[in-house]
Parts: C-alpha cells; sequence; structure tokens
C-alpha cells in the first residue's frame, strides 16, 4: 500500500507546479468545485464522501487520498467512509452488469449485419 500522507503531498506539489505552468486549467478545476458547494443542499462531508465513491469507481488513488482527507477533516467516520465505498462498490457491480448488457447489444448487432461472422474464427 501507499503512504496516503506522503502521497497526498506529492499530488499537492505536482497539482501546484501545474497550477504555475497552466494557472487558467487549474483554476477552472477549482472553479468547478466551488460552484458545486455554492449550492448549500448537500454539506461537505456528504459531497466527500460521494467524492471519495466516486474516486474509487475511478480508480484514481490520488482522488481518493485527496477525498478521504477532506472527509475525515469535514467529519466522517470511519463507518460513514465504509457505508459510502459499500455504495461504490454496489455501484460499480451494477455498472459492469450495465455495460456487459451493452457488450451484448453490440454483439447481436454486429452479428445482425453479418450473420457469419458469430461463426468465424477470424477477428473482424
Amino acid at each position: 500500500m501507499l503512504d496516503w500522507n506522503e502521497y497526498r503531498q506529492q499530488i499537492s506539489s505536482a497539482v501546484g507546479e501545474i497550477a504555475k505552468l497552466s494557472p487558467d486549467t487549474v483554476r477552472g478545476y477549482v472553479q468547478m468545485g466551488g460552484a458545486v458547494a455554492k449550492t448549500g443542499k448537500l454539506d461537505a462531508k456528504t459531497r466527500e464522501l460521494i467524492a471519495l465513491a466516486v474516486a474509487v469507481t475511478r480508480q484514481c488513488d490520488g482522488c481518493i487520498t485527496v477525498h478521504t482527507d477532506a472527509a475525515v477533516k469535514h467529519g466522517a467516520t470511519r463507518e460513514e467512509i465504509v457505508e459510502a465505498l459499500g455504495v461504490a462498490i454496489a455501484i460499480n457491480a451494477g455498472a459492469a452488469l450495465v455495460y456487459s448488457a451493452r457488450a451484448l447489444d453490440a454483439y447481436a448487432a454486429r452479428t445482425a449485419a453479418s450473420p457469419t461472422a458469430a461463426t468465424s474464427s477470424g477477428s473482424q
């Protein structure tokens, strides 16, 4: 496993370098995140728990360390984090199931367009 605290510092430093080279890019990213907070419909802890669940489904280690840190700073408990991760696990498995159905649909469309494709051994 990673040293998550060190990794978070490395990410912060790297983002700082990107900000020096492309300040508008990082400013735009920060502005997007800030816009969500301005609605006031969800509290910061809930937003961070959602962000953490999304980070897991996107398999982004940088996002995981940043949003875990932020969730804890906003009062998230271990149990709340585990519940959010449970939602991510459930959705990710569900997403794989839905996309499996899409893959079968793509296969059906491909084989309907060329009936011999279903029995051929070469790739098309």
